[in-house]
């Protein structure tokens, strides 16, 4: 082979992206996570990478396949499924896949940590994120806030003006932001200016429930976990209704037609899975990649993945 097509073929840099250290961190991290499920008799589960479904999101883009499959931005409803066949409170370690999110805290690739408890509901599920969290960085005090006392006190804004608080997403930087996008920035600004290093965020719109269920105060039963001005964690109060689940997944459809993005159809899986019957749970995603950024002082993903997205 001549050099210049040697060249041609050859990576730019063919070293992982961190340092071996920094994999034997993670193996320890696995191996503590999977500890403190195992001391809970929660059950690990492998579901597919590959799917003929996908979220609806707008927020969210997912990488398809040449055969009309997609690349799982989360295990969550491959999972959901499972709980309604009769499976106990489940966790799986695994690959989540989102088209385009690269970056210090973003790669298109990355680790994710989702787990379901049966008869759970969301705050008994931060306690048990909170009792993970300690378990792996130590522990520390956690703050809670409400997103409308949060943008009330930073930016002056009713948590209910979408307007305002998308023109803030666009000042802030974002190019014709959604609400979601919008409120995960202003958020994280607001966030900036508080001093806790761990804060539970709750009291999300409804209009940003997804697929948690609704409170009777009008609010979604979700929250975010922010640790040092990190987001490392997102969960809900589990939708069990499937009337209202096919709903929602209509109107995500809609929104992303309007904004210009083709795609999935709603998962009829999922939906004959609730109809069968979800049971009452929460459930919580975590950022594995971002959780031993925090624990070994990196400042970007690639630090602690053995190839990121440029070297992949």
């Amino acid at each position: 082979m001549a050099d210049a097509e040697r060249s041609r073929l050859a990576p730019a840099d063919w070293r992982p992206s961190c340092p071996i250290s920094t994999l034997r961190e993670r193996g320890r991290l696995l191996g503590d996570i999977r500890g403190f499920f195992a001391a809970r008799d929660i059950l690990e589960v492998q579901t597919p990478a590959l799917g003929r479904r996908t979220v609806l999101d707008p927020a969210l883009d997912s990488i398809a396949t040449r055969g009309g499959r997609y690349l799982q931005t989360s295990p969550e409803y491959h999972m959901k499924r499972l709980l309604a066949a009769g499976a106990p409170s489940i966790y799986q370690i695994g690959p989540a896949f989102r088209d385009g999110e690269a970056g210090r805290w973003h790669n298109p690739e990355f680790t994710i940590l989702e787990w379901y408890r049966v008869g759970f509901d969301a705050p008994a599920l931060m306690a048990e994120v909170a009792a993970l969290v300690d378990s792996l960085l130590g522990h520390a005090p956690y703050g809670s806030v409400a997103c409308a006392d949060l943008l009330r006190e930073r930016f002056g804004i009713d948590i209910d003006n979408t307007a305002a608080l998308i023109e803030l997403g666009s000042t802030l930087g974002l190019d014709e932001p959604t609400l979601d996008e919008a409120l995960d920035l202003v958020l994280a600004e607001a966030l900036s200016s508080r001093t806790e290093s761990r804060v539970f965020v709750t009291g999300f719109p409804a209009a940003l429930a997804a697929l948690a269920r609704v409170g009777d105060d009008g609010c979604a039963e979700r929250f975010e976990l922010i640790v040092e001005g990190v987001e490392v964690a997102n969960g809900y109060h589990e939708l069990t209704d499937a009337e209202e689940l096919a709903a929602r997944m209509e109107a995500d459809v809609e929104r992303r037609r309007v904004l210009g993005k083709t795609g999935p159809v709603p998962d009829e899986a999922l939906l004959a899975a609730h109809q069968h019957g979800l049971p009452d749970c929460a459930g919580v995603a975590m950022g594995l990649d971002r959780l031993l950024m925090l624990k070994v002082g990196a400042t970007s993903l690639a630090e602690v993945m053995a190839f990121s997205w440029d070297r992949a």
